[in-house]
């Protein structure tokens, strides 16, 4: 009997021991054991997993509630002793359920931190600053695809930002510009990223980074953002490259006010109606802000209150903010003077239904219907969906291109094209936003939701396309040229050669006048209906 005893006696002594390391570790979880970082408004404490450090739901602003709805960002208070940085912040108000953050607040202005594991003050490591997309009216830089762990493996210290949303963040009324007449207006979204901007600026040495050498890059509305930041006197000296992601281009920003038919104050007096809301004065400014920020969401169908969104939620000109549209801009050489990479997919057209569902109603509008079904190769579904393509992103990325190759600023250009395998029978290319789980080599973690849908789990033909792309994204952010660091070099846009880098199913490759034939009707047709 004895060594059974002695046998009992010793699985009492490791539990004994199993439950003393769990309690060593639940004390050492309970007075904060992750990294401790020092900038401004206070302490932080972060947490670790293998080779990254985090710092999440940090304010960048104070809340913009109350009588700080629709107006500037003002700075984030400070606090006393160390803040818990583990968890990310609830996201900006939006309609729709997000299924990687149903928390929602108006009190959101919040960033993301990731760093490599031991990374001291002082190291002066280049810094990436990403903007998400989601139509300006959803989507939060907390979202899983945008994790940047791998983007800290390779030496670089990504930070993620939220920013208003909807009319919360895009809003213009009478009463608005008569309270604050020398601006900025409207661009409360915007606004909120050029906080965002100056905090990075200001405590990014404390984690190690370089304020110096920052990278904004964005896709889709965050693409635009990217390209509204080349061009808005108050992001000047804010950053150092940028990369916009199917960004778009030719669509002009609406004014404020004057004599234009729409107009942002005229669609900001329209929501107030809607609302319950009537008068320019300071009582309707008042009774604005006194509604619940639900009122305020704008979904890709309709809001919470039923309005069509047929009038976007997004930036526009107040000449302060934006004084002018980034293609005009961009044309007059007055876009930041820094290293642009730009790009889009091979089915963007995804974002638009009618493309595939009715092909000739699409063809019919444009007035070209026989030039563009020649170009295209004959099929008449498959030339609405690529012109749909390249007329909405395409086009107008090469066309940036183009101005700022030409006002000599080293510039690259880019076209993803891989298709994940599961997708191969649903999609004729790869869909909007689908390039995102590559660029941040988040593919291979787990299933990662998209703005869109959900990639499906990563095979052998999607990680080294992972590899690729985040090799030349974080090459570009350290040293302003993407070089060779995922595949082949990657050659400087040149209008008169007009190379770019291809991300497709044999991997990337570099192709010389890509889609010429089919991008020089499509800016025919753009430029003769005066859409710049």
């Amino acid at each position: 009997m004895k060594p059974v005893r002695s046998g009992a006696s010793g699985a009492r002594t490791a539990a004994a021991l199993v439950l003393m390391a769990m309690a060593s570790l639940s004390a050492a979880h309970a007075q904060g054991a992750g990294p401790v970082v020092r900038i401004a408004q206070g302490e932080l404490r972060g947490a670790t997993k293998p080779g990254v450090e985090t710092f999440k739901g940090i304010p960048f602003a104070k809340p913009p509630v109350g009588s700080l709805r629709w107006r500037a960002p003002e700075p984030a208070g400070s606090w006393s002793g160390v803040r818990d940085a583990t968890v990310a912040s609830p996201a900006c108000v939006q309609s729709g359920e997000l299924a990687f953050a149903r928390k929602q607040s108006e009190d959101c202005l919040y960033l993301n931190v990731w760093r490599p594991a031991g990374v001291k003050a002082g190291a002066k490591l280049p810094v990436m600053v990403w903007i998400h997309g989601g139509g300006f009216v959803r989507g939060t830089g907390s979202a899983p695809q945008y994790d940047g762990s791998h983007v800290a493996r390779r030496g670089v210290i990504q930070v993620t930002i939220n920013y208003r949303l909807g009319r919360l963040g895009f809003f213009a009324h009478p009463a608005l510009t008569a309270e604050n007449p020398g601006g900025p207006l409207g661009n409360y979204g915007l606004l909120d990223q050029i906080a965002g901007l100056k905090w990075v600026k200001a405590n990014i040495a404390a984690f190690g980074g370089d304020a110096a050498k920052v990278t904004i890059f964005g896709e889709s509305a965050g693409g635009m953002a990217v390209n509204d930041l080349m061009v808005s006197p108050l992001a000047r000296g804010l950053f150092s490259k940028a990369i916009a992601q199917s960004s778009g281009g030719r669509m002009p920003p609406l004014p404020i006010r004057g004599a234009a038919k729409l107009t942002a104050e005229g669609i900001g007096l329209s929501v107030a109606t809607r609302l319950g809301v009537t008068g320019e004065g300071q009582e309707a400014l008042n009774a604005l802000r006194a509604l619940p920020p639900e009122k305020f969401t704008v979904d890709s169908g309709r809001s919470f209150n039923g309005e069509i969104r047929s009038v976007p939620a997004a930036p526009m000109i107040d000449g302060v903010v934006l004084a002018e549209s980034p293609i005009a801009a961009f044309e007059g050489g007055r876009e930041a003077k820094v290293p642009y990479i730009i790009g889009a997919n091979s089915f963007e057209a995804s974002l638009v239904p009618e493309a595939t569902e009715n092909p000739e109603a699409v063809l019919a509008r444009t007035g070209a219907r026989e030039k563009i079904v020649a170009v295209y190769g004959g099929d008449p579904k498959r030339a609405s969906q690529n012109f749909t393509t390249e007329t909405m992103m395409v086009e107008p990325a090469r066309n940036l291109a183009r101005l700022h190759a030409r006002n000599g600023q080293p510039t690259w250009f880019y076209h993803f094209s891989f298709v994940p395998p599961a997708w191969r029978a649903m999609y004729p290319g790869l869909p909007h936003a689908g390039e995102i789980p590559y660029v941040f080599n988040t593919i291979q973690d787990y299933e990662t939701t998209i703005e869109y849908g959900r990639a499906p789990p990563a095979t052998p033909e999607d990680l080294p396309i992972a590899q690729s792309a985040i090799s030349y994204w974080t090459a570009f952010a350290k040293t302003a040229n993407p070089g060779k660091a995922g595949g082949p070099q990657w050659p400087r846009y040149n209008p008169a050669a007009e190379e770019l880098l291809e991300f497709g199913m044999g991997g990337p490759k570099v192709v010389r006048d890509f889609h010429k034939a089919s991008l020089d009707l499509v800016e025919q047709l753009s430029t003769a209906t005066g859409d710049k």
